[in-house]
């Protein structure tokens, strides 16, 4: 028999009348690594808030370690050692790691803080777990890596057996993904179950042992792991068979639009290049290589102190944001949230934002018109909203992304800078914006891809710059790129790169 430290039955949750979670039923094993997959806005975040009393089931029933329950809520989810792990972290920067574990029920002598023994059960915690980290440091002076581990760390404290991770990688580089890992395997060795939700897949086929698949709410399969393709996963969580991972644009680079020469500022050095209409040139290299920093001066975001730029024939040298995208050029961020979006705005508003002057008389904004721009957007890049008055914060990660887009694209931009452009979104909006890029190229756009998903970067783009330590150290064209050449350009000695 199954020993299912989780077993949820008919479960749904409906909101007026969109159905969230629709009639979901699945077990979770003792002490696996269990995968939750599916797109944007398939269930996944409110089966959370239902395991965590966060939401109320429609119906259903949750039966945890051999208990049933009708509803939890947090503080019987917390008792019962349920926890959650997101990408975005609740920990306070300016306390200790040994503060921070024990923040909100810190262990107390006379009334007193006794931090002595918090630093001690913290020092043993991390022994007993294999982790190398001084309690004593502050958490605002360790990398995201070991940040993610002192979320883990707190739940554990908490004697938590039963941890939700949601997009714990999202963050991490490539080495740290293998540190975070490892103290994963590790738990699981320890008897922790874990539920494991990420929108890389290769992730899912490294770390876990089954996979449960959520589509539009519905729940799909259960697999084993090993017995299920890529291929395979990707059709069940989107409901149809993709095709290819890359599309091919078929246009051909043309004139050169853009010339970078020598431009130098505090983190990046001589960068030279140019762009050519039509085109899609990657950019790769390490986290802190200074691909976004480039990208902020190419945007006028950051000043440069040395170099010069010649945009179609001009002298380029931006103000601002406000000025580079009157010459055309846009920037799509890597952080949508702080950087590409007004949360609390409408689909509408955000759409607009950057293009207010356009759709002004004078000093009045002609609402009909900002409208119509908004709907035109929503319909061509298939923005999954109620309508153009929805705020764009209650919108999936894939359909903010796409937010984000067409504000930049509404400005009819000729070059488009995008920075980590599918980072936090699945599969399916992915290959939407992936279709979305091979077609502004063919229009004669000009198009600069900034990724840490090597992949992605590779089968996307005309051709390759490298970067290392704020400079770009090679240009590689379709036939010459591999990872594996990226790489070693990537890491050379005077990266600096630190983990």
């Amino acid at each position: 028999m199954v020993d299912a430290i989780l077993k949820v039955d008919h479960l749904s949750k409906y909101f007026a009348h969109v159905k969230a979670l629709d009639d979901i039923t699945f077990d979770v094993k003792r002490g696996e690594i269990h995968a939750l997959c599916g797109e944007n806005g398939a269930g996944k975040s409110t089966f959370i808030k239902l395991l965590t009393g966060a939401h109320e089931p429609t119906k259903g029933k949750i039966t945890f370690d051999g208990n049933e329950y009708d509803r939890l809520n947090p503080k019987l989810a917390m008792d019962l050692g349920i926890s959650v792990i997101y990408q975005e972290f609740s920990l306070i920067p300016y306390l200790t790691v040994a503060e921070n574990i024990f923040f909100g029920r810190e262990i107390q002598k006379f009334g007193v803080r006794n931090i002595k023994k918090m630093e001690k059960m913290a020092q043993e915690l991390c022994d007993e777990m294999g982790i190398e980290v001084d309690v004593n440091t502050r958490v605002r002076d360790l990398g995201i890596a070991y940040q993610q581990i002192v979320e883990i760390m707190k739940a554990v404290s908490r004697n938590a057996k039963f941890i939700i991770m949601d997009e714990p990688t999202a963050p991490l580089t490539l080495n740290e993904t293998d540190i975070f890992f490892n103290i994963v395997k590790n738990m699981r060795k320890k008897g922790v179950t874990i539920i494991f939700i990420s929108h890389r897949l290769e992730e899912v086929f490294e770390l876990c042992d089954r996979v449960t698949v959520f589509c539009d709410g519905k729940y799909m399969i259960t697999k084993e792991v090993k017995d299920v393709t890529k291929k395979q996963l990707i059709a069940y969580m989107v409901g149809r068979e993709l095709t290819e991972d890359y599309p091919a644009a078929n246009g051909k680079a043309g004139e050169v639009c853009l010339e970078v020469r020598g431009i130098t500022n505090a983190r990046v050095r001589d960068a030279s290049f140019v762009l050519r209409r039509g085109e899609i040139v990657g950019i790769g290299g390490l986290v802190g290589a200074g691909r976004t920093e480039l990208a902020r001066v190419l945007y006028g975001a950051d000043r440069y102190l040395s170099g010069t730029m010649i945009l179609n024939g001009k002298p380029y040298s931006p103000k601002s944001p406000k000025d580079a995208l009157r010459r055309g050029i846009g920037l799509i961020p890597e952080d949508r949230k702080q950087q590409g979006l007004v949360l609390g705005f409408s689909v509408e508003n955000n759409t607009a934002y950057s293009s207010l002057e356009k759709l002004s008389r004078g000093i009045v904004i002609q609402d009909g018109k900002m409208a119509e721009l908004a709907e035109e957007y929503i319909e061509s890049l298939r923005i999954k909203t109620s309508d153009k008055d929805q705020p764009v914060k209650t919108l999936s990660g894939g359909n903010q992304q796409k937010v984000v887009i067409a504000r930049i694209l509404a400005t009819k931009c000729d070059i488009l800078i995008f920075d980590e452009p599918t980072r936090g979104i699945d599969v399916g909006a992915k290959q939407e914006i992936y279709s979305l890029m091979a077609s502004l190229a063919e229009q004669g756009k000009s198009i600069i891809m900034i990724s840490s998903e090597m992949p992605e970067l590779i089968g996307m783009s005309d051709r390759m710059l490298v970067m290392n330590n704020g400079k770009i150290v090679g240009e590689l064209s379709k036939e010459e790129v591999t990872q594996e050449g990226i790489l070693e350009m990537a890491s050379a000695e005077e990266a600096g790169q630190t983990i």
